[in-house]
């Protein structure tokens, strides 16, 4: 078996898997990106940190205080005492185990909250790849309609120099290709526009490298609108984070009603006296819940922060179902153009197009008909490449309610 040269394979070590897929050559590596240099994606999972590090101390019992007290100070006829006691404070049953379960729902919300950044970005990131794909790929059209204008402006020269057509034809093939090269510079404008806006997305220099897409995203099977809703209930970071939103408004609630019962402090200590311990005392102390009008206003504020995160769940739930099935019914109407166009208006422009280049060769046809035909095609690629960038569009959106990709 032959060797391989140890530069070359030096070489290809070097070179990963970064030399198969430059960076914006496909969505993915895009959203890799994304993950790891965003920097409101990196604040919200900070956030969402936080929060898990505040479940651990909510159910933990406070420090324990020592209190020294010194007695006897100006008695010349006794000794002076000193009372060491140390203190611990109790909460009444079950308060700390409703606030470790606050705090959790209070974590998971932070973290639904990061997954709903997450799909955002993600959505914007699959927006602008799909128009910068598009950009592209309407600047390859326009230069490939340019060089057919071209070959149309060398048939009606020859023409011209035979006698057989007028001089205004040449001239108007070339105010087309005029009109072209307008139309390639604001290309040329809008794909730098959207080169910086994916960068920015990205958390990058906005005129870092950025590589030209190579092919649109495939468009998966989508289920039925009613399959989509019930998916989006249960993965939908939205959804996720109102329902944690509601779990900890319940045990706050639970926490309050709880107030009702006092806490407890225990202590326990030695008095000292002349250097020795002269006895031991324990002490129990309980706080009395005596302000009623406080505490039933705090029940009734923790009771109205249930029954608001009840509606933002609701509202969720509609506002899920409704983005669905507008998008849902744009992507059918994107996606049955897509065949339309490639199905017919394509090949019937073409067909069009070949006719009337032979009968205007002929001296059948003027050369109006022959750019309008010219036109036709170009608009049939430029139509079905906007319809399938609104399905690229419309499917981001999708996947953002659901909060995962199909």
């Amino acid at each position: 078996m032959p060797r391989v040269p140890i530069a070359i394979a030096l070489a290809f070590a070097l070179a990963g898997p970064a030399a198969a897929a430059q960076l914006g050559e496909n969505l993915q590596t895009l959203l890799e990106a994304a993950r790891t240099q965003n920097p409101e994606l990196a604040l919200m999972r900070a956030e969402a940190e936080a929060a898990r590090q505040r479940v651990q101390p909510a159910g933990a019992l406070p420090d324990p205080v020592l209190r020294v007290e010194r007695m006897n100070l100006r008695d010349a006829e006794a000794p002076p005492e000193t009372r060491l006691t140390f203190m611990q404070q109790l909460p009444a049953w079950g308060k700390r185990e409703l606030r470790v379960q606050a705090a959790s729902a209070d974590a998971r919300q932070a973290q639904a909250r990061t997954d709903a950044a997450w799909a955002e970005l993600a959505m914007r990131i699959k927006t602008a790849y799909a128009r910068y794909y598009a950009a592209v790929a309407n600047e390859r059209i326009t230069r490939e309609v340019l060089d057919l204008v071209r070959r149309m402006e060398q048939v009606a020269q020859a023409r011209y120099a035979g006698g057989l057509a007028p001089q205004q034809d040449a001239i108007r093939a070339q105010l087309e290709q005029t009109a072209m090269r307008a139309e390639l510079l604001m290309l040329e404008a809008e794909k730098h526009h959207l080169h910086v806006r994916i960068n920015a997305l990205l958390g990058r220099p906005s005129e870092a490298a950025l590589a030209h897409p190579r092919e649109p995203r495939p468009l998966p099977a989508v289920p039925d609108a009613a399959t989509l809703v019930q998916r989006a209930r249960a993965t939908s970071p939205v959804v996720r984070a109102e329902e944690a939103r509601l779990a900890a408004a319940e045990k706050n609630r639970e926490l309050a009603l709880r107030n009702r019962l006092p806490d407890v402090n225990v202590g326990a200590g030695p008095t000292r006296m002349n250097s020795r311990n002269a006895s031991w005392g324990v002490m129990v102390e309980l706080n009395l819940p005596l302000q009623q009008d406080t505490r039933r206003s705090q029940e009734a504020e923790a009771q109205a922060m249930v029954d608001a995160a009840r509606a933002r769940i609701d509202n969720a739930a509609v506002q899920v179902a409704g983005d669905i099935g507008e998008s849902l019914a744009s992507l059918d109407v994107a996606r049955r153009t897509v065949d339309l166009v490639t199905a017919q208006a394509l090949p019937q422009s073409e067909l069009a197009l070949r006719s009337a280049l032979a009968s205007y060769e002929g001296g059948k046809l003027e050369f109006s008909a022959l750019l309008e035909a010219q036109r036709q095609i170009r608009k049939a690629r430029l139509d079905r490449l906007k319809a399938e960038t609104e399905a690229q569009m419309r499917l981001a959106e999708i996947e953002r309610t659901l909060g995962e990709d199909l």
